[in-house]
């Protein structure tokens, strides 16, 4: 069965939506602001700019982690970038990451992401509830992270 459960948090930037989408557009960035929860990231693409970068990460914490396996597969400047991904045994856990940038007061933006995965197996939907949890806590985490950098860089 094939079904998605989202997960959305959002963030206001002072940077105007331009310079926030050329910073996300290059998935190499994506490490310095989701580290704390994804590690040992590699990029596997010859380009990680636009459509057809790719890379690989584990997930952070206790126990096996296997390899997720992600992929831009649209990228609309300056307003939206998507990824797709598989991890978890034989990668059967399908993910979807959306990075939608909408103009915000005073030439901010407003960043909201919505991350959402497909349980591979009985027990992952039975903890889907404590997953979606974890990966509110994460994201929301991560755009603070995003902020900070692109205060620093931009």
């Amino acid at each position: 069965m094939w079904y998605m459960l989202p997960v959305t948090v959002t963030i206001d930037v002072p940077q105007r939506r331009e310079d926030v989408y050329a910073y996300l557009d290059v998935l190499a960035n994506h490490e310095a602001f989701t580290d704390h929860f994804l590690v040992d990231w590699n990029i596997l693409s010859h380009d990680s700019v636009g459509v057809g970068a790719a890379a690989r990460m584990r997930a952070k914490g206790a126990g096996r982690h296997p390899w997720i396996v992600i992929e831009v597969v649209d990228s609309r400047r300056p307003e939206l970038t998507v990824e797709h991904g598989c991890g978890g045994k034989d990668m059967r856990r399908r993910t979807s990451g959306t990075y939608r940038l909408e103009p915000a007061g005073d030439g901010g933006t407003t960043v909201t992401f919505t991350n959402a995965f497909e349980p591979a197996t009985l027990g992952e939907r039975l903890q889907a509830p404590l997953a979606r949890a974890y990966l509110r806590r994460q994201n929301g985490r991560a755009l603070q992270r995003l902020k900070a950098l692109l205060e620093e860089d931009l």
